[in-house]
């Protein structure tokens, strides 16, 4: 648990609203209607006290109307977002957040969870979304000199032009290290003849499969790009593909691991360490990725286990003091754990679900149709056996009806 300073809150909340969700003909994201108090969506994030000053940044992209509600309607909140009677989140520097369970996808609150941010290498997890299933981690590659084409003094792995490595080498350098050498390998890798440039627009493609219309990455490592952005909860969903593949969490998890020698430029081998410290230093951690670049700031996902249930928190746009990133992130995890296990403001939606415009198919509607035509298929069954009896009675009217007429006969 961290002892956070104080927190203040700009203007006076107003009172709690409850709201009955939508039936899911209109509110699809809710996997079955359910009446959720929430707060009022005006209500001001935490911050702490005193505020932190903060560089100019250039302005976001407008935001779409529809891209907002993706998830439920109460995450178009540009302001705190939690459950009426939820204990007042922690103040943190972190511009939006957003933590939900890493289970069932219920969002428990946020920040501006729809708002644009800009990623730094929290958007590695978009590269391994999408790269990830396509690659052989036993396949060995070779690094060439574009590989190493990246902004100096940036974050690096330490691979060689020329060196032969592991592809799991290159994960686990572009997860524990934020191996900016590793991710523009792995792009390479996964553009197929488009190289890098195909890799980066495969990572887009991606990004509209899970639904994160927010997202738009212009280099593979996160280091910024023009007209690259994101948002808490599009990291949320990409975060989310990510820990469902056994491979991803193996990786997140690994505290240590070792860089083969290389005959290309004669180099030894070599231990790389996990920078995240939510992983060290929080109990039940599972990893995350952390991210920082001058425009983006400090940038963090990290998911943790307790009591048995699993929460993801996403922040971005967040300042190393009074707290870093990874302290905040582990604050927000603290009152995500202290909800009931039924609290809920929003949902993260399935791969595939949402539309261009936002839109997500009516589950409703699909499971209607699904029992309509289960009705269909068994309808001739049950009317059979409900009229069995009278078709027997019929047959035994007509052996009656035919004896009595050979007795009158007789």
């Amino acid at each position: 648990m961290l002892v956070l300073p104080s927190v203040t809150m700009a203007g006076a909340p107003r009172a709690a609203a409850t709201r009955q969700l939508a039936a899911p003909e209109q509110n699809p994201a809710a996997r079955q209607p359910t009446t959720v108090r929430v707060a009022a969506p005006e209500k001001p994030c935490p911050v702490p006290s005193p505020p932190v000053a903060r560089p100019t940044r250039p302005a976001p992209p407008p935001l779409d109307p529809a891209h907002r509600t993706v998830g439920g309607p109460e995450l178009a909140a540009a302001g705190l977002v939690a459950p009426a009677g939820a204990p007042t989140p922690p103040g943190v520097t972190a511009t939006s957040w957003l933590v939900a369970d890493l289970t069932t996808g219920a969002v428990l609150g946020g920040c501006g969870p729809h708002e644009y941010g800009v990623p730094a290498s929290v958007q590695k997890l978009l590269l391994a979304a999408t790269v990830m299933p396509q690659l052989d981690p036993t396949r060995l590659i070779e690094v060439t000199e574009s590989d190493l084409d990246f902004e100096p003094g940036s974050s690096a792995v330490g691979l060689v032009r020329g060196g032969r490595y592991p592809v799991e080498t290159l994960w686990l350098g572009l997860i524990l290290n934020s191996g900016n050498d590793a991710a523009n390998v792995l792009a390479r890798l996964g553009g197929g003849t488009g190289g890098m440039a195909g890799g980066v627009a495969a990572m887009n493609a991606e990004a509209r499969k899970l639904g994160a219309y927010q997202t738009h990455a212009a280099t593979p490592s996160g280091l910024d790009g023009p007209g690259q952005y994101t948002s808490a909860y599009d990291l949320a969903l990409i975060a989310r593909a990510c820990f469902a593949r056994e491979d991803f969490r193996r990786y997140a998890a690994t505290r240590m691991a070792q860089v083969p020698a290389q005959e290309a430029g004669k180099t030894k081998g070599y231990p790389i360490w996990n920078d995240n410290q939510l992983l060290h230093q929080y109990p039940g951690a599972l990893g995350g990725k952390t991210g920082y670049t001058d425009l983006a700031r400090h940038s963090f996902v990290g998911a943790a286990e307790r009591n048995g249930r699993t929460l993801l928190v996403t922040l971005l746009g967040a300042e190393s003091q009074p707290l870093r990133g990874w302290q905040q992130g582990a604050a927000l995890l603290d009152w995500g754990f202290g909800l009931p296990a039924d609290a809920r403001v929003g949902q993260l939606v399935p791969r595939g679900q949402v539309d261009s415009r936002g839109r997500i198919p009516s589950q409703a509607a699909v499971a209607s149709g699904a029992r309509s035509e289960n009705d269909r298929r068994w309808r001739p069954g049950w009317l059979l056996m409900a009229g069995a009896p009278v078709v027997l009675l019929g047959i035994l009217l007509t052996i009656l009806f035919l004896l009595r007429r050979r007795r009158a006969s007789g």
